[in-house]
């Protein structure tokens, strides 16, 4: 079991914002175990605390935006991709501006702050989505594409072609994320002198330098074009290095492009919310198709979390079979609905039951397409319960068990004869004076059946 982590200490940093060109101070905090990524104001009333979900994104122009409740937070993902490339899982990040502080336009800064003041580990265990099958997101419009495939650990491949000569295919790969400080880290952002015009005239990239973005010159410069470039970068003189790129900027290799890319690709996909064992391969990655991937990678996880199946080993020896449940439970024949208890904790208990057409209740419920009814799943989930509440005292057959109170029940799915019920059931508070409140879910061929909050108190025999 890998455990979350968080960072020592809080630590500072102040850089300026690369479009907006605003001084910016942002703050590392530790955090709490489940909290992830999550963005604080303090510049604004109320301090509003907006949580790296990419579903809060909502533009993607040069950057990642995101924006929830008219609140702003503009380019995370080095931030993002600097911690999960440090291993870290929750921290607060307070920040009195909208815009992350471009640096020196890489996340190295970041990945230095968080290591020197170190991680501390958690006491819960880290949420990983395991990759099962392929899943896939594709931008039609620019043929841009992200896969993720099955992998025993994260690994990420980034493939770039921008059909230029200045800079024309590269890949980058990162096969183990613990290599992204010493490989990745240090890329540094990039534009063509074509985007760079554009985006002075329209008044962004206020706090660009040639020591924050790599400028790649894909086409003549005008002697207007050259005195537009020393005015928006204070600089006397500018120039052409034969590689193709503006000066006073020296490559740290020769597919940093790439390796920015694969950056990006890291940071943006922090917004799913879970760490990921699987291999990502993104083909001409850009931020509108990673976040887009994000969206629909939060979903399926979400999903198959909402409908996540246990997996037990019915052939193996039950921890109580029907003779020493009988010995707990007052139920008997025809109303005892349990037949093995599988496992149990101080938390939980799972319980089963195989359905078969001589229960009696078929008799009369829908005899002629005979269905398993809803209130005798939630008593059968409740006997479960039961046998959890109840081996707390010592002379379980001297108690009985009974209702206090059924919330938010759910039927999902039926349930007929020939099918086996796999019943669990967690606590939502500890067990205290004999009352037990707990969160129960049933299943059957591979599905959530059923579903149910159930209170029960046990009381002494009169």
């Amino acid at each position: 079991m890998v455990k979350q982590k968080t960072i020592k200490s809080e630590i500072s940093l102040i850089g300026v914002g690369l479009h907006t060109g605003k001084e910016v101070k942002v703050t590392f905090k530790p955090a709490p175990i489940n909290n992830g990524y999550t963005f604080v104001r303090v510049d604004l009333e109320g301090c509003p605390v907006i949580e790296a979900d990419a579903n809060y994104v909502v533009n993607t122009q040069r950057g990642t935006n995101l924006e929830k409740l008219g609140v702003k937070i503009q380019t995370p993902e080095h931030v993002l991709a600097a911690f999960v490339g440090c291993d870290v899982d929750n921290v607060i990040i307070e920040l009195d501006a909208s815009e992350l502080p471009i640096m020196d336009g890489s996340a190295k800064f970041f990945v230095e702050a968080i290591e020197k003041v170190g991680l501390e580990e958690q006491d819960a265990k880290r949420n990983v989505y395991v990759v099962k099958e392929i899943i896939s997101f594709t931008d039609e419009a620019t043929g841009s594409e992200i896969i993720l495939m099955p992998s025993d650990e994260y690994q990420v491949t980034a493939m770039v072609d921008f059909g230029t000569k200045v800079l024309g295919t590269q890949n980058a790969n990162l096969k183990n994320i613990a290599d992204f400080k010493t490989e990745i880290a240090d890329s540094r952002t990039f534009s063509f002198l074509h985007e760079l015009e554009a985006l002075l005239d329209e008044g962004l990239i206020k706090g660009g330098d040639l020591n924050n973005a790599i400028v790649y010159v894909d086409k003549e410069i005008s002697e207007k074009t050259m005195s537009h470039l020393k005015v928006a970068f204070g600089k006397e003189d500018i120039s052409v290095k034969p590689n193709g790129i503006l000066d006073n900027l020296t490559l740290h290799y020769p597919n940093e492009a790439a390796r920015h890319k694969l950056l990006d690709v890291v940071g943006d996909l922090a917004l799913i919310g879970s760490r990921i064992q699987g291999k990502v391969i993104a083909n001409k990655p850009g931020h509108f198709v990673n976040t887009q991937f994000a969206k629909k990678m939060s979903k399926i996880i979400k999903i198959e979390q909402r409908n996540q199946i246990p997996y037990y080993d019915l052939h193996k020896e039950p921890l109580m079979d029907i003779h020493k449940i009988m010995s707990i439970l007052p139920h008997r024949p025809p109303f005892l609905f349990i037949d093995r208890i599988i496992e149990m904790s101080e938390s939980h208990v799972v319980g089963m039951k195989n359905v078969t057409m001589n229960e009696s209740f078929f008799v009369g419920h829908f005899p002629e397409a005979p269905v398993m009814p809803g209130v005798i799943i939630v008593e059968a989930m409740a006997q479960t319960g039961g046998i959890l509440v109840l081996s707390t005292v010592p002379d379980p057959e001297n108690y009985l068990t009974f209702f206090m109170k059924i919330d938010n029940v759910k039927f999902k799915n039926k349930v007929l004869p020939g099918d086996t019920l796999i019943f669990k059931c967690d606590l939502i508070t500890p067990i205290r004076r004999g009352i037990c409140h707990m969160q129960a879910n049933a299943y059957a061929n591979g599905k959530l059946v059923a579903q149910a909050e159930l209170m029960a108190q046990i009381a002494r025999k009169q």
